[in-house]
């Protein structure tokens, strides 16, 4: 067991902490770019811009910034303004975990279909969560010509563990949230249920685990350093999988809504599905398994068996449950998330 406290192995432990520092910047710059078509299609107004995009786009610029500024500091053998840039690299680091947190948040309340006491539970817990962030921004730092760098003199270790173990139950009740409402809609769910159930509970359960372990070694106290070692790492990766979250919402939604039910074992009941495609309405005169299309873009696929006078009839009962249909499809019942996820 190493003496966490010597000369010699913080000395050790800060050579790791430059390293580690520059490898998340890294991973992180990437990351940026491999999504940057994301952001250059919503700003140019190719993807609609709805208001949850603001935390989006906050979360990954701020951290942005805070690594930038991170290198700054590390970097720098020049006399820099030591105190601003901290700052900053506080503020914008601890920001991004709870922009992290909110744009999962935002996700949640989709699923819930924006449940009124879902939305003021979440609402009380993101206000307590950005108390904590805000007082976590009080600290000081001073430029060291001995070190050539900048050091911090002052900081509030106490508000900082609070921060991240805000973090870390803050992302597991999330996590819960979404495990309890879609285990619920597993049978008979949409494609973006599944999607949601497959990767999406994955991003909460990783955002919980970063979070975790910054957690862990801060409450571990072995020494300045890596009592924060992980708490960059912590916010890319919360950041990444909140993005990331926003990213595939987003692009499932502009496919178009999609509705299922599981079909019973009634002929003239079956799974419907709407897609956003305009298509115009085709009937056939046969008996026989047939699908009917409107241009609102439904598209029913049942066994029935009409005449040829009644299909061409606006006025006959398939045209008029395919209109029922639509206007169903247009409500957005329990079944469809997506149609939730547009109320945003």
């Amino acid at each position: 067991m190493p003496d966490w406290s010597s000369l010699a192995e913080l000395q050790i432990d800060s050579t790791i902490f430059v390293k580690l520092m520059h490898a998340c910047l890294g991973v992180y710059v990437w990351e940026w770019f491999i999504s940057l078509q994301f952001d250059w299609e919503v700003l140019t107004g190719r993807k609609r811009f709805r208001w949850p995009l603001i935390f989006y786009f906050a979360n990954r610029y701020l951290l942005l910034g805070a690594m930038a500024g991170i290198a700054i500091a590390l970097d720098s053998t020049t006399e820099i303004n030591c105190q601003a840039l901290y700052t900053f690299n506080q503020f914008a680091g601890d920001a991004a975990v709870g922009l992290a947190s909110i744009n999962l948040s935002l996700r949640t309340l989709a699923i819930w279909s924006q449940n009124l006491w879902i939305k003021i539970f979440l609402t009380v817990v993101i206000l307590g969560h950005w108390s904590l962030i805000l007082q976590g921004v009080l600290l000081k730092a001073s430029w060291s010509a001995a070190e050539n760098t900048c050091i911090i003199t002052g900081t509030n270790n106490t508000v900082l563990a609070a921060t991240f173990t805000y973090s870390m139950c803050f992302d597991l009740m999330v996590f819960l949230l979404n495990a309890y409402k879609l285990g619920m809609k597993r049978k008979g769910s949409s494609r973006l249920t599944k999607m949601i159930f497959r990767d999406g509970l994955l991003f909460f359960f990783i955002a919980f685990l970063a979070n975790l372990l910054a957690t862990v070694f801060m409450f571990m106290n072995l020494n300045s350093i890596m009592n924060i070692i992980f708490n960059v790492p912590a916010a890319i990766a919360s950041t990444i999988v909140a993005t990331r979250a926003v990213r595939r919402l987003t692009n499932f939604t502009n496919q178009g809504p999609e509705m299922y039910e599981p079909s019973g074992s009634n002929s003239n009941s079956g799974g419907y599905r709407s897609h956003s495609g305009n298509r115009g309405l085709t009937n056939s005169a046969r008996g026989g398994a047939k699908g009917l299309t409107t241009r609102s873009g439904v598209h029913v696929q049942m066994e029935t068996f009409v005449r040829a006078e009644d299909a061409a009839s606006p006025t006959s009962p398939n045209v008029a449950y395919i209109n029922d249909l639509q206007k169903t499809t247009d409500k957005g019942s329990d079944y469809d998330v997506e149609a939730k996820a547009n109320a945003f």
